[in-house]
């Protein structure tokens, strides 16, 4: 894995309500829809090659638009994907070292192929979510603490 897949955000704000208009179409088409396919044509070129796209495809292009529309970099991999120790580093914002002290905890699951550790994309996000978690947890109580002792 390497920055390859990652979408740079869009910096251009005609750009950004270009796809926030594009999401809105979409999803409102979608709504109103209960067909097995939608077809895409150039209406303007009737040469030009149709698009045939379910309707789960056509909401992964419109989520993929709401987060260009909110200049959100993104990072296109399989969900199957796995990472090394170093691409789980990247991922995390921290060292090597750390993901490796943390699969030696068990706090992240890999598997071995040869003499290296192979970790799945999910279990990174997995991992990451719980440390959200904690993270909000324990800032809940800091601020219930504050409160209690009228720091606020």
């Amino acid at each position: 894995m390497g920055l390859e897949n990652l979408l740079e955000p869009v910096r251009d704000s005609r750009e950004a309500e270009l796809a926030a208009v594009g999401q809105r179409c979409i999803m409102a088409a979608l709504d109103h829809s209960r067909v097995a396919q939608i077809v895409l044509v150039n209406q303007d070129d009737e040469h030009a090659p149709c698009i045939e796209l379910s309707p789960a495809m056509l909401r992964a292009v419109a989520d993929l638009l709401g987060l260009m529309a909110k200049r959100q970099p993104v990072l296109l991999m399989p969900q199957k994907q796995e990472l090394s120790t170093q691409d789980a580093a990247n991922l995390l914002n921290v060292s090597r070292p750390h993901v490796i002290k943390l699969i030696e905890e068990k706090q992240l699951a890999c598997r071995q192929v040869g003499r290296h550790r192979r970790i799945e994309f999910e279990e990174v996000a997995r991992y990451q979510q719980a440390q959200k978690l904690r993270s909000s947890q324990a800032l809940l109580k800091l601020t219930e603490m504050s409160e209690e002792l009228g720091l606020y």
